[in-house]
């Protein structure tokens, strides 16, 4: 036996940067967690702590000011934020999310203008994909753009838009060309002083409560041309190829939460004791607890493999991101409702965190994509 065997084995500064974050999480952001939630308020002590670290958006290159990690990196920074809190684990998704788009696309003058004001931390920036009418049907969108001299001028309304509000930066798809459908969809960046920008008021929702989701609004909103993401006409191209790297964050953060609730249980029925033993001794239990287990193993190993093949920028993504996003975020659901049952009557209690985990596990399976268009997704890549 080779100790020395590197093959399918994490590198030592990717093993690092889990225990950096994880302390992290621990310290700075689980003691908050549970008021986040029940005030429905942004986790601002996580979005300092994250940022003094350098952790919010660790994939910006650096030459536009970032740490320049890769993919697989930022997929640990969410799974292990979401682990003690999903709400603070949308700060570096949803950074992920917004700025995809620009590393893919993007001029080298729109990147610098752009990407080191959230590298340093004093910007976010969010996704305006989807409408009320154009959700999974993202390209049957209403929001227009028209040039207009040394201008684009946006009018429309973008929904679900996470941590609306909070960023700074939006990157939003717009029609410029509705004669050519798909083709006719273009991407720009759009700043909250822009003038015609507003933004809508905060959703009431199941989870998720301390990351803010609005629609936002653009009346004439005004933006200089050169704030088009690539030619016009490429938007949605761009955001097809942005989802094949971001859906596997996504499946990061669902495996962060699940895995939380499954150290939640183990800690709970090692010590709660029935008919005069600790729980965790019955075999009954310890099925759950081993199929929690296996399933959060797998879905790990599947985010991984997914987001190191878009990180090589391997052709037909296609299937391997929906498929992490998809098992990892059904696996999520999965384990956090066994978690609250083997807490009894506590899990479904706010004294314990699992109820919360649960909330928030289910937006897993519906954003990025419902899992019924993954699984679409992941059958039109078979029968290609």
């Amino acid at each position: 036996m080779n100790p020395d065997f590197e093959t399918y084995r994490l590198g030592d500064e990717h093993e690092a940067l889990r225990e950096a974050v994880r302390a992290l999480a621990e310290k700075e952001i689980a003691p908050h967690a549970a008021e986040v939630d029940d005030q429905a308020r942004f986790p601002v002590e996580a979005q300092k702590a994250l940022v003094k670290a350098g952790f919010q958006a660790v994939t910006i290159p650096e030459e536009y000011g970032g740490q320049g990690a890769d993919e697989l990196a930022g997929c640990i920074v969410i799974e292990e934020v979401a682990r003690v809190c999903a709400s603070s684990s949308l700060i570096p998704a949803v950074n992920g999310l917004g700025l995809t788009p620009i590393l893919l696309s993007a001029s080298d003058e729109l990147k610098r203008q752009v990407l080191p004001s959230i590298a340093a931390g004093d910007a976010m920036i969010s996704y305006a994909l989807s409408e009320r009418e154009a959700g999974s049907d993202a390209a049957a969108m209403k929001t227009r753009a028209r040039r207009d001299g040394d201008s684009w001028v946006l009018n429309g309304t973008k929904c679900w838009i996470t941590n609306a509000g909070e960023s700074t930066w939006y990157t939003v798809m717009a029609v410029t060309d509705p004669e050519k459908g798909a083709r006719g969809i273009s991407a720009f960046v759009v700043h909250r002083d822009d003038p015609g920008f507003e933004v809508g008021p905060k959703e009431r929702k199941l989870g998720i409560n301390g990351s803010p989701t609005r629609e936002i609004y653009f009346q004439d909103c005004r933006i200089p041309a050169d704030r088009i993401i690539g030619a016009e006409g490429t938007g949605f191209k761009t955001a097809l190829a942005t989802l094949d790297h971001t859906r596997p964050t996504i499946g990061a953060q669902a495996v962060g939460i699940a895995q939380g609730a499954l150290d939640a249980a183990t800690a709970y029925v090692k010590e709660r004791k029935q008919f005069g033993k600790a729980v965790g001794e019955f075999q009954g239990v310890q099925f759950m607890l081993a199929d929690m287990a296996m399933k959060v193993e797998a879905a790990r190993q599947l985010v991984y493999v997914a987001t190191s093949r878009a990180e090589r920028g391997e052709p037909n993504l296609g299937f391997i991101s929906s498929a992490a996003k998809c098992f990892a975020s059904d696996t999520a659901m999965s384990v956090t409702t066994d978690a609250v049952q083997l807490l009894g009557g506590y899990g479904y209690t706010k004294d314990f965190p699992v109820e919360r985990m649960m909330r928030d596990a289910k937006i897993t399976q519906i954003y990025e994509g419902t899992n019924q268009i993954q699984r679409m997704v992941m059958a039109r890549a078979l029968l290609k």
